[in-house]
């Protein structure tokens, strides 16, 4: 349970990350525009939808494409994770707040920033966490 809080934590301040480095293009729009409370609660909100498409769609997704994969050695990850972007963007928007974005390419973008963002956040955050790298 504990992992999954960080695992939640760490997406959220990914997310909220990459829409200062691609701010006109992704952002986030807090269900009650005002208060810090409701932007924090909307980056928690969209990281567990964010957490839940990726965990769910995108491991159904690429195991069916697992030949796609093997075939472009890999680089349908970046079509594919950018579609798994709009669709949070999509998911969010039906709900009312959350995560917009201005295109294709831009999710695209916005997949790669918050996976590495959320990447180097983990290395930050693992000696704190209490797992070992494994050999």
């Amino acid at each position: 349970m504990g992992r999954l809080i960080l695992r939640l934590l760490i997406n959220s301040l990914a997310l909220w990350l990459t829409t200062l480095v691609l701010a006109p293009h992704v952002a986030i729009a807090a269900f009650a525009p005002g208060t810090t409370v409701e932007f924090v609660i909307t980056l928690l909100i969209t990281a567990l939808i964010f957490g839940l498409v990726n965990g769910i769609i995108g491991g159904i997704i690429r195991v069916v494409a697992f030949p796609l994969y093997v075939l472009t050695l890999g680089l349908i990850s970046l079509v594919v994770n950018g579609l798994l972007f709009l669709l949070v963007a999509w998911i969010s928007g039906v709900l009312g707040f959350g995560l917009t974005v201005d295109g294709f390419w831009w999710g695209v973008l916005g997949a790669v920033v918050v996976a590495v963002i959320s990447w180097l956040i983990g290395i930050l955050l693992r000696p704190f966490t209490g797992t070992k790298k494994r050999r």
